[in-house]
Order: structure tokens, then C-alpha cells, then sequence
């Protein structure tokens, strides 16, 4: 048996074989060490266990048992995960796959986010790479989010497998032959009137999706802690405002989806289909609509040229796009009912940038003190006249 320590836990590398030939001297082995390590937590690695029997499996269980409650098994192999799937202990074990190696070295780059890279890797599937070794919780969630969003109806991807890719980690989705609306935008292999009209539609679809309450988070509870964490930049009148704005809403269940810019839009065999399913919850479409201000209009108002580096395409061209969904969006109307739409968007998107700057580093140096008071400036005007965020 190989023991590494780290710290107050051990993890016990488990190899080769396990069946009723050996389990025996394994468990007097495993059974002689949690006497002596009784307070230590235990990790078993099974990176090199290549099979294990039903004997085996008691042996894990005897240890549980000893611990009194879920022990957790990592590296995994495929086969070997079959044997717990099958036997329930994923049920019983915290249980993590082993996770394949892929290099993205040459490998098209179909999308740039805040928070990662998509690739494409053949005709049929895509990467999505996220910043940070620490992303495996990330993904997991997203899958999970993903299977009940396409379970409850909405146009979305699901991700079938999570990679190792270098020191980070990627889901990979199977979508054949995708594009992300950004890159038919960006290429303009369809004109900007039709490839909005068809993201449109989608954002529409979305929110005309209503779920059982509790299915996704509360995108205005959400709201209501962004405003206690940007308090520090907001007088009492200011916060006091949008306090009452946000606890005046209903809570709605129209799906909301959260960062539905055109990068985390696919267009397959002709359909647009949703990726980036993290941020899912429920609400009103305004809090879709400020995701959306924050991208296009927020980040280059104090920053010109800021559309160049994250959209590659001019401000003009970003400013176009924006208005051109707007228009979309909302039915044809007198320009005074649109204007107040965008007010109310305008204004929940000053919530949310002000707390993205007050929760990244981009609060730092001059250009982060000067968004975050063109910000606070544009919160005091736009009060004077928003009475209600619904739209």
C-alpha cells in the first residue's frame, strides 16, 4: 500500500487488481492503518487500479463504515467508474473521474469570454477551456445546469466530457459543425438583419420559458446581494433607490440565462443553441437585457477601442449590433416606450458592472476608478426618472 501525506490527509494509492485473491490482505492492511491514523482524513487515488471485484469493493466499504460517512476516490479510470456507477458507489463515494489529457495547440479559436477560451476541436465537437485549475467545480455545475435546462425545454448544449488541458480544464461539447453568433457576426456570413432576428428569437423563446419556482437561483436575489457588496460606492439615497427597485419586483420564473452575449450562442444545423449554462436562473428579462448592456456598452464607454480587443470588431460596429437587438427585441413602438425600456436596462446594468469592477481587479488604477464613477454618476441620473425595472 502507498501512502502520501498531505497534511491531515492521506491519500492511499490503490494498483493493479483487486478481486477475492488479494482483498483480504488489503483490508488487514487498510484495517492496521486507519487504527493508526484515526483523526487523518483518507483519499483513495485509483490512477492505477485497473480492476476491481466485488471483494474489493467490501473491503471500501468496511472503511466507509470505519469513517462513518462518504470517502472520496479520485483518478478514476473509465472502466473502473463503470464497476461504481454499476455497483451504486457513486452513490455512496465522492467519486472523480480521471480526466483524459488534450492539447489545444493549433486548434481554432472560435470564442474568447471573460472567464475562458472555446476551441474547436473537429467538425462535431468544441472546448470550452476555463481560466484557473480550480475550475472543475465550474463545470460540474454547468453540466448539471445544462441537463435540467434542456430537460425544461431550452435550446442548449451538454457537455460530455471534462478534459485536462494543461494546468486547467475544459468541457467538451459534441455541436456539429457550430459557430457562435459572434463569429458569424464577425465574418458576416449572414447579414446583421437575419442573424438577429434569429438571436432575438432565441432570447425571446428563453424568456417566454416559465419553470416551477426554485428550479434555477433568483437572478433578483442576485441582484440584492451585487447592491449590498457596491454599497461602499453609493450614497443612502442612491442605495435605498435601488434597494426599492429591486424589492418592488415580483419574483418571476422566466428563465434568465445571464451572460447571453453572442459568444456563448451557437448556431447548429441552422438552430441557435445556448452554451455557458452557469449562470442560469429565473427572473425578469431585464436582468438578461443588463448581461447584455454590460457587454456591448459598458465596458466601452471609458475604454474606446475596448470593443477591438474583446469583440475584434470597432465600437461603432458594437454600438450598430446593440441597437440593432434592441430594436429586434422590443415590438415596434413609439421611440419614447423604447427609450424607457433601455432606461430600466441601463440601470440594472450599472448594478451588475458596478459590482463586476468591485469584484476583479478591474477597480484598479485610473481607468477602474473612472468606470466605476461614470458608473455611479449614471446610477444618480437614471433614478430620477426609473420608477420600475420590469419590463
Amino acid at each position: 500500500m502507498q501512502v502520501t501525506k498531505n497534511g491531515n490527509q492521506s491519500v492511499i494509492e490503490l494498483t493493479g487488481r483487486i478481486d477475492s485473491g488479494n482483498a483480504p490482505v488489503l483490508e488487514k492492511e487498510l484495517l492496521e492503518f486507519l487504527d493508526a491514523h484515526r483523526e487523518e482524513e483518507i483519499v483513495f487515488d485509483a490512477e492505477r487500479l485497473s480492476y476491481i471485484s466485488s471483494a474489493g469493493l467490501r473491503v471500501l466499504m468496511k472503511v466507509r463504515k470505519l469513517k462513518g460517512g462518504p470517502i472520496t476516490i479520485i483518478n478514476v479510470t473509465r472502466d473502473v467508474y463503470d464497476i461504481f456507477e454499476t455497483t451504486g458507489f457513486t452513490e455512496l463515494f465522492h467519486v472523480r473521474k480521471m480526466y483524459r489529457s488534450l492539447s489545444v495547440d493549433g486548434l481554432e479559436v472560435i470564442g474568447r469570454g471573460f472567464y475562458g477560451t472555446v476551441y474547436r476541436i473537429d467538425a462535431e465537437s468544441i472546448v470550452k477551456v476555463y481560466k484557473g485549475k480550480d475550475s472543475i467545480p465550474i463545470i460540474e455545475n454547468e453540466k448539471r445546469m445544462a441537463q435540467k435546462a434542456f430537460l425544461n425545454g431550452i435550446p442548449t448544449a451538454i457537455s460530455y466530457d471534462i478534459v485536462k488541458v494543461g494546468e486547467d480544464y475544459g468541457s467538451v461539447f459534441e455541436l456539429l459543425n457550430a459557430r457562435t453568433f459572434h463569429e458569424l457576426w464577425q465574418t458576416k456570413e449572414l447579414p446583421l438583419p437575419e442573424l438577429v432576428a434569429k438571436y432575438t428569437g432565441l432570447l425571446k423563446t428563453v424568456h417566454a420559458t416559465s419553470l416551477e419556482p426554485g428550479i434555477f437561483p433568483s437572478w433578483r436575489e442576485r441582484f440584492l446581494e451585487y447592491l449590498d457588496v457596491i454599497a461602499k460606492h453609493l450614497t443612502k439615497k442612491q442605495f435605498d433607490g435601488l434597494h426599492k427597485l429591486l424589492t418592488d419586483m415580483k419574483e418571476e420564473q422566466t428563465v434568465v440565462h445571464g451572460d447571453i452575449q453572442m459568444k456563448n450562442v451557437m448556431m447548429v444545423d441552422n438552430e441557435p443553441m445556448l452554451i455557458d449554462i452557469d449562470t442560469l436562473g429565473q427572473g425578469n428579462p431585464v436582468f438578461d437585457l443588463a448581461g447584455l448592456y454590460v457587454a456591448y456598452q459598458s465596458f466601452k464607454e471609458d475604454e474606446p477601442g475596448n470593443s477591438l480587443s474583446f469583440f475584434q470588431m470597432p465600437d461603432e460596429e458594437v454600438d450598430r449590433l446593440w441597437h440593432c437587438i434592441i430594436e429586434d427585441y422590443f415590438d415596434p413602438g413609439n421611440e419614447d416606450e423604447r427609450q424607457r425600456m433601455i432606461n430600466k436596462i441601463a440601470l440594472t446594468a450599472a448594478i451588475r458592472f458596478l459590482f463586476l469592477l468591485e469584484t476583479t481587479d478591474l477597480k484598479e488604477g485610473d481607468l477602474g476608478r473612472e468606470r466605476i464613477a461614470h458608473t455611479v454618476a449614471h446610477i444618480e441620473e437614471l433614478l430620477k426618472t426609473v420608477t420600475s425595472l420590469v419590463i
